[in-house]
């Protein structure tokens, strides 16, 4: 399909100029030509200055008049409040440079989410419509952090605008996702199955763990760390059919990145579909329920018998630790990763045994 361009001139001339030369043109006057019209003196004056919309039923009136289709007039009259609009949002957006600052632009553009524009105008146009919002007024009132339902602790040390955006990313990717409608028995059952993937390649347990997740009415989105968001994973509510579980690899491990999916799970079928649970929040009862997810997410990877059972006579060789994973059906780095949160292994200890993850660019 051919590209279509559109000319869009960044002036408009208002009805009432058009209007004055034509009475100008046939000598009529403002006063002989309300008349005709059946109009006030007024209301022509105030539509000939631009105080005043051309409505339909004036339009019509005037095409009797001067011969002018009513339709050219209501179209000049639209192009010109929609120009006024443009220069009134414009000067909107000029003084919303410092607001833009804040946000990793240029990011956005190298990962294809945003077009490289040639002004802050542009720049502030593109990113509301990334974020689905018509203003900065409207984006400050979905995204502040006295309308969220995530909130930060001192210790949490991901920027909060940056955090936004990446949250952002993760629902657009969410959106795409072609999700059954929510089913906490199939996501349980799902999981069990994602165990297992985790005995897989990267390349092949994702996608199949993805898979698995919108069968069950939950999307799994993948999404690159931006700067500035130290996390590694999030879960939340788009509907109450569709939840979502956004991971960042942040450690760039299998072992952390299928925890941090088992963590994000957890949120999902234990606790409140009203909030936003963000990886790293560690305080009063939100601290409670990362703990709670950390529990879950340790325990159906390893069930907590099996684990005692390994530890208390576990050598912490490679052999070992390899045929233990077998047993249970799951990756030995996550065993390694386990062994060495819990002070069993040094971390400098087995790291072979855990797959590093690296990003790779998709031409777009």
């Amino acid at each position: 399909m051919a590209a279509v361009h559109e000319y869009l001139p960044d002036y408009a001339v208002p009805p009432g100029w058009v209007l004055e030369e034509r009475l100008e043109a046939q000598g009529i006057s403002q006063a002989e030509f309300a008349r005709r019209c059946g109009r006030s003196p007024k209301l022509i004056s105030e539509i000939i200055s631009g105080k005043a919309s051309l409505e339909p039923a004036t339009a019509l009136q005037f095409e009797r008049v001067l011969g002018v289709d009513a339709n050219v007039w209501l179209g000049i009259e639209a192009a010109y409040r929609l120009q006024c609009a443009r220069e009134s949002e414009a000067e909107e957006a000029a003084k919303s440079s410092e607001w833009l600052k804040q946000f990793p632009v240029n990011e956005l553009v190298k990962r294809g989410v945003l077009r490289k524009s040639k002004s802050d105008v542009e720049s502030v146009s593109g990113l509301l419509s990334f974020f689905g919002v018509g203003s900065i007024k409207a984006w400050h009132m979905k995204y502040s952090l006295a309308n969220v339902a995530y909130r930060h602790s001192p210790s949490f040390k991901s920027d909060e605008i940056a955090l936004a955006t990446w949250l952002r990313l993760g629902e657009l990717d969410a959106e795409q996702q072609d999700c059954a409608d929510y089913n906490e028995m199939r996501f349980k059952q799902a999981l069990q199955e994602i165990r297992g993937l985790t005995q897989v390649s990267i390349e092949k347990g994702l996608p199949a763990a993805q898979q698995l997740c919108n069968q069950a009415g939950v999307a799994l989105a993948l999404i690159k760390p931006l700067p500035k968001t130290a996390l590694s994973g999030a879960a939340w509510w788009l509907s109450p059919r569709k939840a979502i579980i956004q991971l960042s690899a942040r450690y760039k491990t299998d072992d952390h990145l299928w925890f941090s999916l088992f963590h994000e799970a957890a949120h999902v079928l234990l606790h409140s579909k009203k909030s936003v649970f963000i990886d790293g929040m560690k305080q009063g009862e939100i601290a409670d329920l990362e703990a709670e997810a950390n529990e879950w997410a340790t325990n159906r990877l390893v069930p907590k018998r099996e684990w005692e059972r390994f530890v208390a006579s576990c050598p912490c060789e490679e052999e070992v630790v390899c045929a233990f994973a077998d047993e249970q059906g799951i990756a030995p780095g996550i065993v390694v990763g386990r062994l060495q949160h819990e002070g069993h292994l040094p971390w400098r200890e087995l790291n072979g045994l855990k797959v590093r993850l690296e990003w790779k660019e998709v031409a777009s």
